[in-house]
């Protein structure tokens, strides 16, 4: 399949795994790339030196490109951007942040620069700033979310009219049917975050990957809205936050009861009780641990069952 974004990165199938805190090492990464999409590194669980060490293990690993996911708030993202450049990493996606910041600098550097949008206001943002693509993701995605709360349907098509470079589809895809409903929308490719955070080779403690196979439809929700929304998990911590809001609790309340290291005690140690589970909607549609390599070729027989389906429409 031929896009521009497969174009863009010197890529098969336009699918980019997203690059998510304690799941996305070089052993995903480097998978997801030998099997054409492009994997990336999630830099917002590691210090620069152990970002370093995952950029060397995943160049010995594949030949294929691949990239690095870098939040603009962590507190170590300027020593990230230093890492990526000083290896040549062909793909940096920037997020949670302004994507002026160092976008020029990267594509100085010769990387393809993608940043992650859930309004038109930065899609038009990005695209000023140089950015190759944006990924445009809806609030069905797990993790940190916009604060419109947008879903991914509607924000697709608002991003994809509202731009000219290609456009990466977010939130909420899991399947090759869902891969085929974003690209009709106007997307180009999609960046998938929940199927392989709970894959084979994601280092998500196998605890956290059992509890998502066990989730049903409701079974996540979006919280901590005077923060930063994000969407989690059903379990202890769930409830705690949930009760928090319910009865009003401050901006520092909540920030006192998450206090620090939550999503790796939950994520990467698997304590399901106090830790943070966070997965995006599509949750409920994962029933068991594949393979990357299941994944593509599910994703890419879903997507030939869609195509099929529309072609037996009439108007």
């Amino acid at each position: 399949m031929k896009t521009r974004i497969t174009d863009l990165f010197s890529i098969d199938f336009p699918v980019i795994a997203g690059g998510m805190v304690w799941c996305s090492g070089w052993r995903l990464a480097s998978e997801v790339s030998r099997c054409g999409g492009l994997g990336l590194i999630g830099a917002g669980s590691m210090s620069p030196e152990l970002l370093e060490e995952h950029i060397e293990k995943c160049r010995k690993a594949t030949d294929k490109p691949f990239g690095v996911n870098i939040p603009l708030m962590n507190v170590n993202s300027a020593e990230h951007i230093n890492v990526v450049i000083k290896h040549r990493v062909p793909v940096v996606v920037t997020s949670a942040g302004n994507p002026a910041t160092h976008t020029e600098r990267l594509k100085q550097a010769g990387c393809k620069v993608v940043h992650v949008v859930a309004n038109c206001k930065f899609a038009l943002k990005a695209q000023s700033a140089g950015c190759d693509a944006v990924v445009a993701e809806g609030f069905e995605a797990g993790g940190h979310n916009g604060k419109e709360e947008t879903s991914t349907l509607v924000l697709v098509r608002q991003v994809a009219d509202a731009v000219s470079i290609p456009v990466i589809a977010a939130g909420g895809i899991a399947s090759g049917e869902q891969l085929a409903a974003v690209m009709a929308l106007g997307a180009e490719g999609v960046q998938m975050g929940s199927a392989f955070a709970v894959c084979k080779e994601s280092s998500a403690h196998p605890a956290f990957k059992q509890a998502v196979f066990a989730s049903k439809e409701g079974d996540t929700k979006l919280f901590m809205r005077k923060l930063s929304p994000t969407r989690l998990l059903k379990g202890e911590f769930f409830d705690l936050i949930a009760e928090a809001e319910a009865r009003g609790a401050s901006s520092e309340e909540l920030l006192s009861i998450i206090g620090t290291g939550r999503t790796k005690k939950g994520m990467f140690d698997g304590d399901l009780s106090m830790g943070e589970l966070e997965i995006g909607q599509v949750a409920s549609l994962i029933e068991r641990e594949k393979t990357v390599e299941e994944i593509f070729c599910e994703l890419k027989s879903g997507f030939a069952k869609a195509q099929q389906r529309l072609q037996n429409l009439s108007i």
